[in-house]
């Protein structure tokens, strides 16, 4: 099929949306969420078992509480930034488009290779990991004079509830649209991941709230040992020295400061003298079991006891995740993307989504170089492979006589 055709059943469809049909107007989902702000309040263990319970129970679910939570620990640099790198690692690899048991459609694959509505699919097919499931709404978008382009919305995790099959329009809501029996689902509505999962982001939760209270204690004990309160002395009961003496310590500095009477008594409690490795084993400690959850090892963190073989090991335990990511996101674009971009126009029918398998060169190299010393290598094979140009067999030289000078091999 070519370009300006996939392009004539894509304004088909565009029109069928415009008037009524294709994705049904109305019925769209994403246009109808009601907007809410979310006040930032501080989390800890008790409302996380309070949001699990709300998630599990089995009469009437509530997820926005647990989904809330998600996107406060997602505040975390390290975790977030874990989990960009298990995302970013399948969103840089090439795929291909091509016919069942055909060749790669070459033009296909170059149109959706690097476009926002494949990375965006990939990347919440992969998100289902972390977080239990996705709801995308595949929708037209016009901008301009420009053609319409096909985007793929996420559904807000917090307006879904998996476990019933429910879409509110309003998280705090109880009933809303059974999205399920809507005739869009399946090809305007795309559902990812199972319906009881909450993902990974759940076991997430205690490291991060525990090491953001760590954080907080390290400031409160920088602030105490860096800058010592302050203590000043005098008559409490005469309001002119008192008013004094709150002049003279605001000038100082900004460090805490006390005003007692002189006849009171203010004294250090001994506690453990410490510089703050407490604190720092501990957001080690956090910092590490999160690394574990998401990449399956400690990655370039470790610098006292890491190595460059346990480097490698934890890099090649990252790129098995990766790589059931990858299949994945396989398994779900030739079961429900594929087949719902072909009734959209987008795609010919009988189309699958494949990744392209990326050889190791340095170990091909090694096995290429020790076949040389039996075997004929095609040089053409090497230039494709290796991008080396071969323009013959070099000859090696005959060794000199050992009785022979370099001089006097010259003028032999």
């Amino acid at each position: 099929m070519s370009r300006r055709n996939r392009n004539k059943g894509g304004n088909r469809h565009q029109l069928a949306a415009k008037t009524g049909g294709g994705s049904a107007g109305s019925n769209k989902l994403f246009p109808q969420l009601v907007e809410k702000t979310v006040t930032q309040t501080r989390q800890d263990i008790a409302k996380w078992r309070s949001a699990l319970n709300g998630a599990r129970n089995a009469e009437n679910p509530v997820m926005y509480m647990l989904y809330q939570l998600y996107d406060y620990i997602l505040d975390d640099a390290l975790l977030s930034s874990q989990i960009d790198n298990r995302i970013q690692d399948s969103l840089g690899s090439t795929f291909n488009l091509s016919k069942k048991g055909g060749d790669v459609d070459e033009e296909l694959t170059a149109l959706w290779q690097n476009s926002e509505l494949f990375n965006e699919i990939i990347k919440q097919i992969i998100n289902t990991r972390f977080y239990g499931h996705s709801l995308l709404e595949l929708d037209w978008l016009t901008e301009g004079q420009n053609e319409p382009q096909l985007v793929a919305n996420l559904i807000p995790r917090t307006n879904v509830i998996p476990k019933k099959g429910t879409f509110v329009f309003d998280y705090a809501e109880e009933k809303g649209v059974q999205y399920r029996e809507l005739p869009e689902f399946g090809t305007w509505l795309l559902e990812f991941g199972k319906a009881g999962e909450i993902g990974l982001l759940n076991k997430a939760i205690p490291h991060c709230l525990f090491k953001r209270f760590a954080q907080s204690c390290y400031s409160e004990l920088t602030e105490i040992y860096g800058i010592p309160p302050r203590v000043y002395k005098t008559d409490a009961q005469d309001p002119q020295a008192v008013a004094r003496g709150k002049r003279m310590m605001q000038d100082m500095g900004s460090a805490a400061w006390f005003i007692i009477d002189t006849t009171e008594e203010f004294e250090w409690a001994q506690g453990v003298s410490t510089n703050g490795d407490v604190y720092t084993n501990f957001l080690n400690f956090c910092d590490n079991q999160n690394t574990l959850l998401i990449s399956g090892a400690v990655v370039g963190q470790d610098t006292k006891n890491g190595s460059n073989a346990k480097e490698q090991v934890s890099q090649k335990l990252l790129s098995k995740l990766v790589l059931a990511d990858m299949a994945l996101v396989e398994m779900y674009m030739n079961t429900k993307v594929m087949p719902a971009l072909a009734r959209i126009g987008i795609v010919p029918a009988d189309y699958v989504f494949a990744w392209e398998i990326s050889e190791d060169l340095s170990t091909l190299w090694n096995r290429t170089i020790q076949a040389l010393a039996h075997f004929d290598v095609d040089p053409e094979w090497i230039k494709d492979k290796f991008g080396i140009q071969v323009t013959g067999v070099k000859q090696q030289q005959t060794a000199m006589p050992a009785t022979l000078s370099a001089a006097e091999g010259f003028f032999v």
